[in-house]
């Protein structure tokens, strides 16, 4: 049955169908929500387990990895420079592969201060070695959720979900919570191979000399492409069990025969399928909704990209000095095609600012526009420029 939930409430009662045994957070805008809404479970009872609020996200980063380590399931939640502040910890975590999922709640990073949606905070820490798996929904933030432990367990590997700030977060939907029996089934008691226990000494994340280091990144990298494999089994799973699939690595939209694609990440995904059904396109266009950026899915998106003559990049993020971060990775991927298609590479929204219905046609007047390919910010308004900046 349908229930009309926000999705931080949503999301919460996720967590709580997982069954966690620990959970530490801190909070910050617009996560705190998601926090709140499981502390009230907590509460009131309806979550048995320990909740512990902490003094920073760093701290919230180090009890979740000491409490999974010893044996407890465990979740966390942040944003932005939430998650900065937890770095060096998320590095930790993944290089020690310990199975723990955290929700980001995307928002813009400080300088200048914004409290509002893009995802340059979660893109920030791609190297930390976490899995990154994107929503479109909240439908899928609370799917996506349940599949992330799955996934980590199997793989020993983090997974980070990440979700828009505000976009997702506070707004209502009708969401289909899955019964506990349903996340029962899937999701069986958590077990890490690598248990602290006294009576069994052993060591995580020691310090090793040059001679073992790079062979410690290599199976960590190793491992993070192998998970792909996991991810498309266990969203098929779950499937098998709601009747609903989150996506898997990506997936594809549109006619046949269209040789023009645009790819995005995030809820912007929604506003691009109401575009296509009330902006009919001068000419058919497939939408490709990349979920998972770490790993990142070179062979699925060379697969579904093999027949096409453009690829539009849209996303939410800048790295400043080169422009775009997915489609930087894109061109590269699709690189590896024998007749690669022209990649154009767009960022709006950033900081927050509304994407309307009115992108669809300017990404595809680009098609015919001899401009810069590589990297635009197609909402900026030169106005509010100086004039050396124009």
């Amino acid at each position: 049955m349908l229930q009309a939930l926000e999705g931080s409430q949503a999301v919460a009662q996720a967590v709580a169908l997982c069954r966690p045994q620990v959970i530490a957070a801190y909070p910050i805008t617009p996560q705190t929500h998601i926090v709140e809404n499981i502390s009230k479970l907590v509460a009131d009872g309806k979550l048995p387990c320990e909740f512990i609020s902490v003094e920073s996200e760093f701290s919230a980063a180090s009890v979740v990895l000491g409490a999974a380590v010893a044996g407890s399931r465990s979740y966390t939640a942040t944003a932005s420079q939430g998650l900065l502040l937890m770095t060096e910890v998320l590095f930790n975590i993944a290089g020690m592969r310990v199975p723990i999922v955290m929700t980001c709640a995307n928002r813009a990073v400080s300088s200048p201060l914004s409290i509002w949606n893009d995802q340059q905070d979660s893109m920030s820490v791609r190297d930390a070695g976490w899995i990154q798996l994107y929503c479109a929904d909240n439908q899928e933030a609370v799917d996506t959720t349940i599949q992330a432990y799955r996934i980590a367990e199997r793989t020993e590997l983090p997974v980070m979900v990440c979700m828009d700030g505000f976009n997702l977060t506070h707004t209502l939907e009708g969401i289909d919570i899955p019964t506990q029996k349903q996340v029962d089934k899937y999701l069986p008691p958590y077990q890490f191979s690598r248990t602290l226990d006294p009576r069994n000494p052993l060591t995580l994340g020691t310090c090793v000399s040059p001679d073992f280091y790079t062979e410690a990144r290599h199976s960590q990298h190793q491992a993070l492409l192998k998970s792909q494999a996991e991810i498309i089994a266990a969203d098929q799973e779950w499937q098998a069990i709601s009747g609903r699939k989150a996506g898997g690595l990506l997936t594809v939209e549109g006619p046949e025969q269209a040789r023009v694609a645009i790819l995005a990440i995030g809820s912007v995904i929604g506003t691009l399928q109401t575009a296509l059904e009330t902006i009919p396109p001068p000419q058919p266009v497939k939408l490709i909704k990349l979920r998972a950026f770490r790993p990142f899915p070179i062979d699925a998106l060379k697969e579904a990209c093999q027949n096409l003559d453009d690829v539009i990049v849209l996303e939410r993020a800048i790295s400043p000095g080169i422009g775009g971060i997915v489609g930087i990775e894109v061109l590269a991927a699709l690189s590896e095609l024998p007749n690669p298609p022209r990649v154009h590479n767009f960022a709006a929204g950033l900081g927050g600012r509304d994407i309307r219905l009115e992108i669809l046609p300017r990404l595809l007047s680009v098609l015919s526009d001899p401009g810069d390919r590589r990297f635009r910010i197609i909402d900026v308004d030169l106005e509010k420029l100086p004039v050396e900046d124009r």
